[in-house]
């Protein structure tokens, strides 16, 4: 392949090499561009206090920030002109890792029990089981109950409709019908999900760390 000729204009070699970093799947900067790493001549310019200033050159922007003593850090890059906004950029870091540990803090993991039963449980078993259900509900769990049909039973399906409609009403202050019921081959199907309260209550005395490491899934 022949050189180029010594007065063509030289490759931009910088961009292509960070076109091929992101195409081998290297990192890639999610970082805004701030101050004199802007560099594009005019942009669309928001005052330190949100105020709409318009389309002004770049070194205007640039000295606004300076004479503010803040930061010029361009918040919409696709835009036509990019928008930027003159604030504390430190501040805002700061303040958004901030929420984001409040957010993860607070947000609720649930665990999916399950609980087995029989279209024909006793009363005592029938209790028992209530109980896992009740607790499992206070711990801010889902409770995937399951009617096992046998034989004969399997023609009975209100058996089970009538057993899970029973339960439902018995936990309706603590938890609610997320997935009705379904039959599943021998089995029916129904899902319960504790009110959404109660759940962030049960899993605000968790530390964060331990959140983490037991997240199962997201509500």
């Amino acid at each position: 392949m022949p050189a180029p000729a010594s007065g063509s204009p030289p490759r931009n070699c910088a961009g292509e090499g960070r076109r091929r970093e992101g195409s081998r799947g290297g990192a890639i900067s999610v970082e805004p561009r701030i101050n004199d790493k802007i560099r594009v001549p005019e942009v669309r310019l928001v005052g330190p206090q949100g105020e709409q200033v318009g389309i002004v050159r770049i070194e205007d922007a640039l000295r606004l920030a300076q004479e503010s003593d803040l930061d010029l850090v361009e918040v919409a890059p696709m835009a036509k002109p990019p928008v930027c906004k003159v604030m504390d950029y430190g501040k805002f870091k700061y303040e958004a890792a901030v929420k984001l540990r409040e957010a993860r803090k607070n947000q609720a993991h649930t665990v999916i029990k399950e609980m087995k039963l029989r279209p024909k449980i006793d009363q005592h078993d029938y209790d028992t089981k209530k109980g896992h259900v009740v607790r499992f509900l206070k711990a801010g769990d889902k409770v995937k109950i399951t009617i096992m049909f046998r034989g004969r039973e399997q023609s009975r399906p209100e058996l089970g409709l009538r057993l899970l409609a029973r339960l439902a009403e018995d936990v309706q202050d603590l938890g609610f019908v997320e997935s009705s019921p379904k039959q599943d081959g021998r089995n029916m199907i129904m899902v319960l999900a504790p009110h959404r309260s109660k759940a962030t209550h049960a899993r605000a005395a968790v530390p964060l760390e331990l959140q983490d490491e037991a997240l199962v899934a997201e509500a």
